[in-house]
């Protein structure tokens, strides 16, 4: 051996069909659990800024527990934890999904909190003064508002959730990185099949950030 190292292009090349096999669950997972984390990221988030206190620390104690740990070991102790508990298997992409719910939903939790509480307290005032019940406010003039003042945030998790998938490699999801570990196995052309790998998820989450700043540019997002 002469010490050199020479970029095999045509393996990294055709690692790309095999890795393609990966996108459908990455992005299932990713969806799927920030579909549920968005549902979860507002209940705790209201309960967050609720006026009785122990519905605020239930939300605290929820934020804090999935914020602070790891999602690796989040994802680790649902596939291997919750089936000595509950008698039965769980399959790993539900595991990955579940992970992904409670990950995101830690964190939209406290932007759901920080964009309800960023509307002017006068706009409540207003539609109290229209006759809409403290509800209907909140449903017809501060959420529409808030939302639109989360989609940033809300973007950003999502790009974050996305590259967390990676992740579940270890528990056998085949995303991925469990794509690219199989095919590695059997060609032995780890540089060039891991570059792949991060380009496919530079891709996504670059067409994620695209898709952001295009709302931004026509105003649908922020103030």
């Amino acid at each position: 051996m002469n010490g050199t190292f020479q970029f095999d292009w045509q393996a990294a090349f055709n690692s790309i069909p095999y890795l393609l096999k990966g996108i459908p669950y990455t992005l299932l997972i990713s969806g799927a659990g920030l579909a549920i984390g968005f549902i979860i990221g507002i209940v705790f988030g209201l309960l967050r800024i609720s006026p009785m206190a122990w519905l605020r620390w239930l939300a605290i104690i929820y934020i804090e527990v999935f914020r602070g740990t790891p999602v690796l070991v989040q994802v680790l102790f649902i596939f291997y934890g919750l089936p000595q508990l509950l008698g039965g298997p769980i399959d790993a992409v539900t595991a990955g999904i579940a992970a992904i719910a409670v990950n995101s939903g830690a964190y939209i939790s406290e932007i759901v909190r920080g964009g309800v509480q960023s509307i002017e307290r006068g706009q409540r005032e207003a539609g109290l003064s229209l006759g809409l019940s403290r509800l209907d406010t909140f449903r017809f003039v501060i959420w529409p508002q808030a939302f639109r003042r989360m989609i940033p945030a809300l973007g950003n998790q999502g790009i974050i959730s996305i590259k967390d998938t990676s992740l579940f490699a270890v528990i056998g999801v085949g995303e991925l990185v469990r794509q690219g570990q199989i095919y590695i196995a059997t060609t032995f052309t780890a540089l060039e099949v891991y570059l792949m790998v991060a380009m496919l998820y530079l891709a996504i989450t670059l067409s994620l950030s695209a898709g952001l700043r295009l709302l931004e540019r026509k105003g649908l997002v922020g103030q």
